[in-house]
């Protein structure tokens, strides 16, 4: 049945009374008012669950009445449900009931709706095997339903309103027999009674865990169950005995209380066998007495009177008043046996401590003036102190079920932020994504899939076409549309704009620029070097071994400092450029060798037994005196003087060992004012002012230096000295003082 805002837009609000703590306001006869105005909306209409909805809207409010909530609390209930059947909910709720009361019910019919949707693509991937891209698993989904409350528990009434009606499905589910949905018992088992916990609503919290526990391991339940109604009989009259026998005495003492038999959980009596590797009868509060007395004195003075009169197992008392729980939870525990030997755990607390304890924040909501009754400890003197002493308690429960070492202590300055922080919005096959507040359909897109960002170009919210750049809401359904192929846009980066809010989105913006920048540097290095074989007709070389002998760990590596100009394409040249070709036998000139005549050749250098013959100093070796030297005769160049030790003269004499020929430097090198070019290569941590400090070094021992070669691959520094010496031993000297400087890894000659 559907109702337009027509049929109730007569309705007046009525007038406001009072606002109570919980912010809805006092009116004459709501929750009457409220059930008249569902009533025939509902009716004949059903949940997916199969229970009859205004069946299930009374009996949430009749559950928000036992935890303390107000009238206007519990009315707020039935028009929740009734939103969905009205054409204009906001509007026609408004208009007859005011604006909190319509805030309240939309905020929660968008959660049930959310939650709803997602409960039903999960069902569905279930059936369908798994096969659907974005079906989450059931870890996933109990997260993705934590994840929707927190981002909702901004407005505490919804989440006492979800509570109360999942605790309400439960109930119908066990009254029923009906099939319990998949997920839907262990959600409540560890999404919501958890939830409970933190806020304090024991009574709510108690029962989701025994019903989920019903549901979850039916065999278990009922074996527990059957041994405590064995003895049940036997049980309660002993700890009845004792109730008397408590009341009697606490009150010939002067102390007023009341004595009452605890409730047995079999979920709770389950994890303490589990847990505790015990047996059903070596569990203690199988049997368990409640005291509750006036003041906190009594408390003490009734423990005294208990531990005095039984005998207590130390090791089980716990001073819950003194150190409270985490969740505001006051009590004391304690264990005694009485006079059979028999443990009987006994609580004692104050009627405030119990009515926290049962109903937690609702019942402290339920107070207009909080006081030093605040809750978990905090004075509620106004309501935005109640409102962060609540949020601190939904953030610890997140930090529960996230796993330790998530989120951390803080104040209230802190605390209360973080929940305004997030929002969760949907895929299309209802998956949630969690997203930072203020995100659009672009982070949307990158949350998901890299590519998907990349590719997207336009967005649906809720089937509605929107500017990629609008922000979401908590709730909203959210669809991208994207191009088969093609990047992002420039425009994205720019804050002024508002594309981007999350800080993955951005980074995933930039890296595809930056890999497109890349992609234009490499092309440009491979063209340099490839220009470069064609010239030098060295076109069959493999690539990857050619960068290999130049320190690269691949082609791309020399490609990309090729292309940013940070290696010179003079060093592929002398590394392609072939050893001097070992002149022909028949060009050989006849050399006669008479021991005697010598004769002065070009740079110092004496050739043994030719007169006036050409000499050079070769070029890979780059020789000075004092070191060992051999001449190689060349073809119309004269003779090549290598040091000994050159590896291209090794190869030479390999191939015509009889081209030798004796060389020798002069008498006294140096002193007719000669000088020597000599290679250094230095390798070095790659840091601010190192070519500064090691020229400096040379400056200072007189050493020119006529050229400088240097390249940094992954933060070390590889440098090349050209440097003149009238002899080379001068040049170890010089090399050690370079190989002192900070940073400097070695420092030797070519």
């Amino acid at each position: 049945m559907k109702s337009t805002s027509a049929e109730h837009g007569s309705l007046a609000p009525p007038p406001v009374i009072a606002i109570t703590a919980q912010g809805l306001p006092e009116q004459a006869g709501a929750l009457t008012r409220a059930r008249a105005f569902a009533e025939p909306l509902l009716t004949s209409e059903t949940l997916d669950t199969g229970e009859n909805i205004l069946a299930h809207a009374d009996a949430v409010a009749e559950i928000l009445r036992r935890i303390g909530g107000s009238e206007a609390m519990q009315a707020a209930c039935y028009l929740v449900y009734a939103c969905d059947h009205l054409n204009k909910p906001n509007e026609v709720i408004s208009k007859a009931f005011g604006a909190s009361f319509a805030n309240l019910a939309m905020e929660t019919t968008k959660l049930v709706r959310v939650q709803r949707m997602a409960r039903i693509a999960q069902n569905s991937a279930s059936h369908a095997g798994g096969n659907a891209p974005m079906a989450q698993t059931a870890a996933a989904q109990t997260e993705s339903v934590r994840k929707m409350l927190l981002a909702f528990s901004r407005d505490l009434r919804v989440v006492m309103l979800r509570l109360a009606s999942r605790l309400q499905t439960l109930r119908f589910f066990a009254a029923s027999k009906l099939q319990v949905p998949p997920g839907l018992a262990k959600e409540s088992l560890q999404v919501f009674a958890p939830l409970a916990n933190r806020l304090g609503i024991w009574e709510i919290k108690w029962e989701l865990e025994d019903l989920s526990f019903r549901f979850l391991e039916p065999d278990t339940y009922r074996q527990i169950a059957n041994l405590l109604d064995e003895k049940r009989i036997e049980r309660e009259a002993s700890v009845e005995a004792l109730r008397l026998q408590m009341v009697e005495d606490l009150a010939a003492q002067g102390v007023v209380a009341k004595v009452q038999g605890r409730p047995k959980h079999i979920y709770s009596i389950v994890k303490k066998m589990r847990g505790k590797s015990l047996g059903f009868d070596q569990v203690y509060d199988i049997r368990a007495l409640r005291i509750v007395v006036p003041t906190v004195p009594d408390c003490y003075a009734a423990l005294a009177w208990v531990h005095s009169h039984f005998t207590p197992l130390s090791e089980e008392f716990d001073d819950y008043i003194a150190r409270p729980k985490s969740n505001g939870y006051q009590s004391l525990h304690t264990v005694v046996r009485d006079q059979s030997g028999k443990p009987i755990e006994v609580q004692l607390r104050t009627q405030a401590m119990h009515d926290h304890a049962e109903t937690g924040v609702a019942a402290h909501w339920a107070y207009k003036e909080a006081g030093t009754k605040g809750y978990a400890g905090v004075s509620a003197s106004s309501e935005y102190d109640a409102k962060i002493a609540v949020l601190r308690q939904l953030l610890a429960w997140e930090r529960d079920l996230a796993g330790p070492g998530e989120g951390g202590q803080g104040g209230a300055a802190q605390d209360a932020p973080v929940l305004d922080d997030r929002i969760y919005v949907l895929t299309p096959d209802a998956a949630v994504v969690e997203l930072p507040k203020g995100a659009t359909a672009v982070d949307f897109a990158y949350s998901v899939h890299t590519s998907l960002g990349h590719r997207c170009r336009g967005a649906r919210i809720d089937g509605q076409m929107v500017p990629l750049n609008t922000p979401l809401k908590n709730g909203q359904t959210v669809e991208v549309t994207t191009a088969k192929e093609g990047g992002p846009s420039r425009d994205w980066l720019n804050p002024e704009l508002g594309f981007l809010a999350s800080h993955r989105a951005r980074s995933k913006v930039r890296a595809w620029f930056n890999a497109l920048a890349m992609g234009e540097t490499l092309s440009k290095g491979r063209e340099a070097v490839e220009k470069l074989l064609q010239r030098e007709g060295k076109t069959a070389i493999k690539l990857d071994d050619m960068a290999a002998q130049l320190g690269f760990n691949s082609a791309d590596d020399l490609f990309e400092v090729v292309g940013k100009d940070e290696f010179s394409l003079r060093n592929i040249e002398i590394l392609l450029r072939p050893p001097e070709p070992a002149p022909d036998q028949n060009e050989v000139p006849q050399l006669k060798k008479p021991s005697t005549a010598r004769a002065g050749g070009k740079g110092g250098v004496l050739v043994v037994g030719v007169d006036s013959l050409m000499t050079q100093l070769a070029n890979c070796c780059k020789p000075a005196p004092p070191d060992l030297i051999t001449g190689f005769v060349t073809r119309g160049k004269g003779v090549a003087v290598h040091r000994s030790d050159c590896s291209n003269l090794r190869n030479m004499i390999q191939r015509s060992g009889d081209r030798c020929i004796d060389v020798a430097w002069n008498n006294a090198p140096g002193k007719d004012g000669s000088v020597y070019p000599v290679d250094v290569t230095i390798e070095a941590h790659d840091r601010q002012g190192l070519l500064r400090d090691i020229s400096e070094v040379f400056t200072k021992e007189k050493m020119n230096v006529i050229g400088v070669q240097t390249q940094s691959i992954k933060g070390t520094a590889w440098m090349t000295f050209t440097v003149e010496v009238s002899e080379s031993g001068r040049l170890a000297k010089v090399l050690g003082i370079v190989g002192e400087l900070a940073g400097v890894r070695s420092a030797r000659r070519r």
